[in-house]
């Protein structure tokens, strides 16, 4: 967020006026946002393409259920993106580079290798050679995760700190709409070129042709874009460098640099704990469901339509916050309220099945959580303050930021065994403890005035 123009101290005495709701609102609208919330569509649009989208086309295709399950380490990419992120940010793309820019070059480069990469996929037959389709599967999600590194650093470094907090919401949103295109939208194209005759390897096939033109989108949105001034600042302090040192720079410097700062392991911990209530909760609320009597279509109709529905506005709402107020008071009033919010499923638990009741309790659960986690990536904006490493820094945080969601709460299903579903959402609530007390001790520390402005 942006770095305060006084001290602590001075800001105590004279705090800067509150932004009007008009104000906060209108920072939507402005063109660099509006640049995020089209790549915000074009990052979210090929993951569910080497998912949960391409596992329905192999089971329709007859693919063994153990091979199907395997499609879950196509993945991998996602996770491990950070180790090329450092090739992101500094190795030069021939043509593109001199011709876009540092960051748009790659931009555009990687989202012609999605396309190329789906187009390879949308050729595949499952049901012939199912390792073929994975291994394209893997080529997407390479390419997509590659897109993901770039569109993250040319987020934080062309926003100015004003807009950081609204371009995350509307990437959020936008993200969200192009995970829903690539999934339902994909499912009812396939069904309408079958419907119009086509057999169903050739209505997969053109399912997958039509999302890789839909790429297109975020192309243009690239060749629209301007170059973010400091990536201009950071490529040419590193002109003179050959490849492999700059490569070898933006990977030990990102490290050193981070690392150097004041409470820098305190602060590490902090990204790893921050979402924890969430994933500790979100792990368990499928089998949840379920368990306690909704029906299969119950949670497709109200746990991913109303949710969806309610995450989107949660994540405007987290934008609204996060300008409105401090960086430290958004962090709070996000942890406070999407640690709360467990209590709603505990609630739920109690009162059985109610479809009311579970939208309620859906809601409350998915409108806190985006609020919290937009709040929490403006925070990781916030510590990538170095052009030179943006994209390496940023992809290391959101890796830790997930070792809370793969790793910590992998647990999560013995203790709700354990002490049965109504207390399971209370010690939700409870691990959320150790996060917000590492909040009040960063704060206490200075640590939020030493990041710059207070103020998103």
């Amino acid at each position: 967020m942006t770095a305060p123009e006084v001290t602590a101290t001075q800001s105590e005495k004279n705090p800067p006026a509150a932004t009007s709701w008009r104000d906060s609102f209108a920072v939507y609208l402005q063109p660099r946002v509006l640049i995020v919330l089209l790549l915000g569509f074009s990052s979210g649009l090929p993951l569910a393409l080497s998912g949960s989208t391409l596992q329905v086309w192999m089971k329709e295709a007859g693919v063994d259920l153990g091979t199907i399950g395997l499609l879950a380490l196509i993945g991998t990419p996602y996770t491990l993106k950070f180790l090329w992120a450092p090739l992101v940010d500094a190795l030069h793309v021939p043509l593109f580079t001199q011709m876009f820019g540092r960051r748009r070059g790659w931009l555009l480069f990687s989202q012609l290798l999605l396309i190329a990469a789906i187009l390879v996929l949308a050729m595949a037959d499952p049901a012939r050679s199912p390792w073929f389709a994975a291994f394209a599967a893997l080529l997407v999600a390479t390419a997509s995760s590659t897109q993901d590194i770039v569109v993250d650093a040319f987020r934080v470094e062309s926003l100015p700190e004003s807009e950081q907090a609204a371009g995350m919401a509307s990437y959020v949103a936008a993200y969200r709409v192009g995970m829903l295109v690539s999934t339902a939208g994909a499912l009812f194209i396939v069904s309408g070129f079958e419907s119009a005759g086509l057999v169903r390897l050739s209505a997969w096939m053109w399912g997958y042709v039509v999302m890789a033109a839909l790429v297109v989108i975020g192309i243009v949105t690239a060749l629209a874009a301007t170059e973010p001034t400091q990536s201009k600042g950071a490529e040419a302090a590193t002109h003179a460098q050959n490849p492999a040192e700059r490569v070898l720079h933006a990977a030990l410097g990102a490290f050193s640099e981070f690392l150097s700062r004041k409470d820098a392991f305190a602060a590490l911990a902090f990204v790893v704990l921050f979402k924890f209530t969430d994933a500790f909760s979100g792990t368990m609320t499928a089998p949840f469901v379920i368990d306690i009597g909704f029906s299969k279509v119950d949670y497709a109709a109200i746990v991913k339509g109303v949710g969806l529905a309610a995450t989107l506005i949660g994540g405007f709402a987290g934008g609204f916050v996060a300008r409105r107020y401090s960086l430290a008071t958004s962090l709070w009033i996000g942890g406070v309220l999407q640690a709360v919010a467990n209590l709603s499923f505990s609630w739920l638990a109690h009162v059985g099945v109610d479809q009311w009741a579970l939208a309620l309790a859906i809601t409350a659960e998915n409108f806190t959580s985006a609020i919290g986690t937009v709040i929490f990536v403006a925070y990781l904006s916030a510590l990538c303050r170095n052009p030179l490493h943006t994209a390496t820094q940023y992809a290391l945080l959101t890796a830790l930021a997930a070792v809370g969601r793969t790793y910590l709460s992998s647990g999560a299903g013995y203790v709700a065994k354990a002490v049965g579903w109504q207390m399971f959402f209370v010690i939700c609530v409870l691990v959320a403890i150790p996060s917000l007390i590492l909040l009040a001790w960063l704060q206490r520390r200075g640590h939020f005035d030493e990041l710059g402005p207070v103020r998103v």
